[in-house]
């Protein structure tokens, strides 16, 4: 929920809990988003919206010309790319979720390997903590199996926290929207590296889902200790839910593309291609290249073209209008397995 009622005031927060505290404390993991190990950003989003108010459904809101008891906020591109504003973003609502993809996929690299931004706030009064609003992380490496990241509330749960109410992120661990607007959450693939189904070298999927903070076991989120999760609740607001700004890349394979390309697996004609012009495709070395996906891929990291590869060869039509140079075609088959060829277009 966006919630502009607090001033960008920096207050120190006392902490309470055993894991990391709030941006700028001593010991945050917090990312700012200037920071440079990002090196990339989400491509392509899919936004399934909540409702403002799940244990209600037929409460509504009104901005507008519009009125509906989904969250509605913001568009699916508002998370794409650099994360401008607080206002950048799209919400999610009660238990919506969004699907982000990248241009390159997302490794597992040293450190973290990517961070969530959210626009929580910083609170003005006592007990000066924060305004959070929470969801989980799920990632895939083919777009359809997802992995959950192992979350902890600590929050206490007798007592429900309002929809204007605070959090003590020292609580809180692995579930984005730990930190204030401008701040990442961080997360680390390692940690899923005994996950089946999951290439953690091969990140094309980050799914969030937001967190139903309403302490009723009808309703509620829970984290992977069996925790119920208390975050503010209600928001039945247009803004409802978490506020999606972005997710930023740390470790990615367009780190290493260019010099790790697989030129064996694809035959391309021409090589250099025109504008305007069609591009074959077709397997070399009885590799076959059935039931793949591709996209293609500005040296800016930038998806040009996207589609799929049906058949032992394909023609791609290249647009009239695309700028010239180095792009790469990056493929992916049923089996997870991936190839990146180097294409020059004039």
């Amino acid at each position: 929920m966006l919630f502009l009622l607090f001033p960008a005031v920096v207050f120190t927060i006392s902490a309470q809990g055993i894991y990391a505290p709030a941006a700028g404390e001593p010991g945050s993991t917090a990312i700012h988003k200037d920071s440079s190990i990002i090196v990339a950003w989400a491509t392509n989003c899919a936004v399934e919206r909540g409702y403002i108010n799940i244990a209600d459904t037929t409460v509504t809101y009104t901005q507008g010309d519009i009125t509906s008891n989904f969250a509605f906020f913001g568009h699916d591109s508002l998370a794409l790319g650099y994360p401008e504003t607080n206002m950048t973003c799209v919400s999610l609502g009660d238990g919506g979720s969004a699907i982000l993809e990248f241009a390159f996929p997302i490794k597992n690299g040293d450190g973290y390997d990517f961070a969530i931004f959210e626009n929580g706030l910083k609170a003005s009064f006592p007990p000066y903590q924060c305004f959070l609003e929470l969801a989980f992380v799920e990632v895939s490496s083919d777009g359809e199996r997802f992995i959950r990241f192992p979350s902890v509330s600590a929050t206490q749960t007798e007592t429900q926290i309002g929809g204007f109410d605070q959090l003590d992120p020292t609580y809180i661990h692995n579930l984005a929207g730990k930190y204030i607007a401008d701040y990442g959450t961080p997360f680390d693939l390692e940690e899923l590296k005994d996950s089946a189904n999951l290439d953690i070298n091969n990140i094309t999927h980050i799914k969030i889902i937001d967190v139903v903070g309403i302490i009723n076991s009808e309703f509620s989120s829970y984290d992977s200790q069996g925790n119920m999760i208390n975050d503010p609740w209600p928001t039945s607001f247009w803004t409802g839910g978490f506020d999606l700004n972005a997710v930023g890349v740390i470790n990615s394979l367009q780190n290493n593309v260019v010099d790790n390309l697989f030129s064996d697996n694809l035959n391309l004609w021409p090589n250099p291609v025109s504008a305007g012009g069609n591009l074959n495709i077709k397997s070399c070395n009885n590799t076959g290249i059935s039931d793949k996906k591709f996209k293609i891929i500005s040296s800016q990291g930038t998806v040009v073209i996207t589609g799929n590869i049906d058949d032992n060869q394909t023609v791609i039509s290249i647009p009239q209008n695309i700028k010239s140079g180095l792009y790469f075609i990056y493929t992916i088959n049923s089996d997870g397995k991936t190839s990146t060829n180097k294409l020059m277009i004039k």
